[in-house]
């Protein structure tokens, strides 16, 4: 299976994006009922609410397996067939149910029952039969009113909801827990790190075997990626890794459990102060570390005796202790010393840290010299809910620091042997990967942003051929081609579709006898644009043909290239054309009230509007739903095989000014062990081909408009206040 399927992508399968966002959508806002009916906190609502989404899967999970296992029961020929048991659940790795806490049972409780007992109950009974959520699943839902209970149940109740799978379960839990952050449920929305950044990671250190560690593991996402990233190798996260994972607050230790099971995984959480507690006991065993720790965190003990002797501090054989009050070299520290020999590590931390100096100086510049510093990764702002500020992501390679030194020259020379003989790229100590990706990014909203599906493969595939791999690369760019090509073809069909039905349009109005319409003696008296629309029609016919023909020719006379090139040229004036043309017959039909014209009615024409708009939607999308129509679809995948081989045209790993650059340990320390891309990989200064500045400015105005909305919104607030206070 192709390595590095993201879980956007799994999610696809099971439902369309938009009809997703819709449905998080609507039960955000039921949930939110809880808060605006109640007077509890963000936090304190947050868990009720993912306690009845764990119960909703749970008891999907349950049905299925049940299917499964009843099937295959032996049956005796006196006693039947035998009895289901709670081992029957977990050798499927699904959870065992008593009745009692089966969705279906609480759904169904008559109108007299207690509610909110009967949900809690059902808690009380999974705890009683796994051990390690005893004492993690909600339990106060009596505070709530029976009827607020009941509608929740049947809105979790819906049947999408009933047939869903994990993936989908699971893409929906963290939406919640996204919403959570963001509407504060933790302090500093610690508990969410955004998707991007944890897919990252994962995808960069591939952690597919032994111990997976996350000292700071909030609501273990880290640990959830990783079990897609297993998945998409087609192997079971439970044959191959385990995991491990310590978290301070015992909310967050709840949440990383819960969403273990939500997601159908298993580890080890343990509530712990990380900064003086080492629960797991895990220093130079762990394959693989990942985190978010808490950023520029003071106020951290370090005169404890546990600080001073603390094993995972140790580096060129002493505890190196920074002098300033701020953990992020504790933390990097613990992240380099937890990791066995051959162990990789990927972490979020601040941006400050790549440059930090004095103690920290020092520290930084022993890390490197060790060799295992392999990959650093510059991120833009917004990525995350709750701060707006950039962040890096670092990656250590502790394999690295066993290979041997040599010098520039040779390392070129063994370089090119390899790629000759189609052997990796030897990686040794002395090289670090600077990549700076904050030009890289996705507007989500107008705070927030993050790296689409293909922005992460790009920047994954480049990671690939800095360690001499460039199957990634090869094969990413395959697939955006294959993607783009089969598009493409699928565009002829709608192209040649949506002119007829243009023509369509056009020849019915024409087939309309002016006089008998009030006060319209002409065509032009109709439609003024007419003259103005029947250019345009020639032109965007003329262009529809030209794509058609290109298409068609594909592969023989006419490149992909040439392609996209008629594809570009015709999408926005065949929208321009439509949008014209309809809004010149609805702005007739209001002026001369045609609805109420009988023979303006037997034409049809609203019908045919219906269906050229909808043969429209098909080729140009539906900017409200965010849909992309097929002709964006087919230039946006040759864009992104374009992007690659534009910078790397050999499928060979190549500095690019303004991306990335392989430094050595003498570059790194003459600018003075600066750890931080943007001080080596320059600015670039050339235009960017594939960047449609004319829809950045359209985003643009859409900030602006959400901007304005918000203002607005903040003045009416302050209004109301006032008048309260007067």
């Amino acid at each position: 299976m192709y390595q590095g399927i993201l879980q956007a992508q799994l999610i696809n399968t099971l439902m369309h994006g938009s009809q997703l966002r819709k449905l998080e959508a609507e039960l955000w806002r039921a949930a939110d009922q809880l808060r605006a009916n109640s007077k509890l906190t963000a936090s304190e609502y947050a868990m009720p609410v993912l306690g009845l989404i764990f119960l909703r899967h749970a008891y999907n999970r349950y049905l299925k397996v049940k299917e499964v296992v009843e099937a295959n029961l032996p049956i005796h020929p006196q006693r039947g067939r035998r009895a289901l048991s709670k081992t029957d659940f977990e050798e499927q790795n699904a959870m065992y149910l008593h009745e009692q806490a089966q969705f279906e049972y609480l759904v169904n409780l008559p109108e007299s029952a207690d509610i909110g007992e009967s949900i809690d109950n059902a808690m009380r009974l999974i705890e009683d039969d796994y051990d390690n959520l005893k004492g993690v699943l909600p339990k106060n839902y009596g505070i709530f009113s029976k009827d607020l209970l009941r509608e929740l149940l049947r809105i979790f109740n819906k049947e999408v909801l009933q047939k869903a799978e994990g993936d989908l379960f699971g893409k929906i839990y963290e939406y919640f827990l996204n919403k959570f952050a963001m509407s504060g449920a933790q302090e500093g929305g610690e508990f969410f790190t955004p998707m991007s950044l944890v897919q990252t990671i994962v995808n960069i250190i591939e952690p597919n075997y032994g111990i997976v560690f996350d000292p700071a593991c909030g609501s273990a996402g880290m640990f959830v990626q990783t079990g897609y990233f297993i998945e998409s190798e087609g192997l079971r996260p439970a044959e191959k890794v385990t995991f491990y994972g310590q978290e301070k607050a015992e909310l967050n230790t709840k949440l990383a459990k819960m969403n273990l099971a939500v997601h159908g995984l298993e580890g080890d959480v343990k509530e712990g102060n990380t900064f003086y507690e080492d629960k797991q006991n895990l220093v130079g065993k762990c394959d693989f570390v990942m985190a978010n720790p808490p950023f520029n965190v003071d106020g951290v003990d370090k005169n404890k005796e546990v600080i001073k002797k603390d094993p995972r501090l140790v580096l060129d054989g002493k505890v190196n202790l920074p002098k300033n009050d701020n953990a992020n070299y504790l933390w990097i520290q613990y992240f380099y010393n937890y990791l066995k020999p051959t162990g990789r590590a990927g972490f979020v931390m601040a941006s400050s840290a790549s440059d930090a100096g004095h103690s920290e100086k020092d520290i930084r510049e022993k890390l490197v010299k060790t060799g295992a510093v392999d990959i650093m990764m510059a991120i833009g702002n917004n990525f995350f809910y709750t701060r707006s500020l950039p962040c890096t992501l670092w990656f250590f390679d502790r394999n690295k620091e066993s290979k041997q030194d040599f010098e520039d020259s040779e390392v070129d020379t063994i370089n090119s042997n390899r790629k000759q003989q189609s052997c990796p790229s030897f990686n040794q100590r002395n090289r670090v990967l600077m990549l700076d990706a904050r030009k890289i990014y996705r507007k989500v909203t107008s705070k927030v942003n993050d790296f689409s599906p293909e922005q992460l493969q790009n920047l994954i595939s480049i990671v690939g051929l800095y360690r001499g791999n460039n199957q990634k690369f090869v094969t990413t760019v395959s697939k955006y081609l294959h993607t783009a090509t089969e598009t493409a073809q699928t565009c002829k069909h709608e192209i040649a579709l949506l002119q007829m039905k243009i023509r369509q349009v056009i020849n019915t109005i024409c087939q309309c006898n002016p006089q008998q319409l009030a006060s319209v003696n002409s065509i032009t008296d109709l439609l003024p644009e007419w003259n103005e629309l029947q250019n345009q029609i020639q032109d965007v016919e003329a262009l529809q043909s030209n794509a058609i023909k290109a298409i068609q020719n594909l592969n023989t006379t006419a490149t992909l290239d040439q392609v996209i090139t008629h594809i570009k040229a015709l999408r926005k004036p065949q929208d321009k054309l439509i949008k014209q043309l309809t809004d010149a017959v609805a702005s007739a039909t209001k002026t001369y009230q045609l609805n109420k014209n009988k023979e303006w009615k037997a034409l049809n024409i609203k019908e045919l509007l219906d269906e050229l708009k909808d043969a429209q939607l098909q080729l140009g999308g539906n900017p409200e739903e965010e849909e992309p129509g097929l002709l964006h679809e087919a230039e946006y995948y040759y864009k992104q095989a374009h992007w690659l081989t534009s910078r790397f045209p050999d499928d060979v790993y190549t500095d690019v000014e303004g991306l990335c650059k392989v430094v050595t340990q003498a570059e790194i320390a003459a600018k003075d062990w600066s750890l931080s891309p943007g001080r080596y990989v320059g600015v670039d200064t050339s235009t960017d081909k594939d960047f449609d500045y004319e829809e950045r400015l359209n985003e643009i105005h859409i900030e602006l408009e959400g901007l304005n909305e918000e203002a607005i919104n903040l003045a009416k607030q302050i209004q109301n206040t006032i008048k309260e206070i007067i």
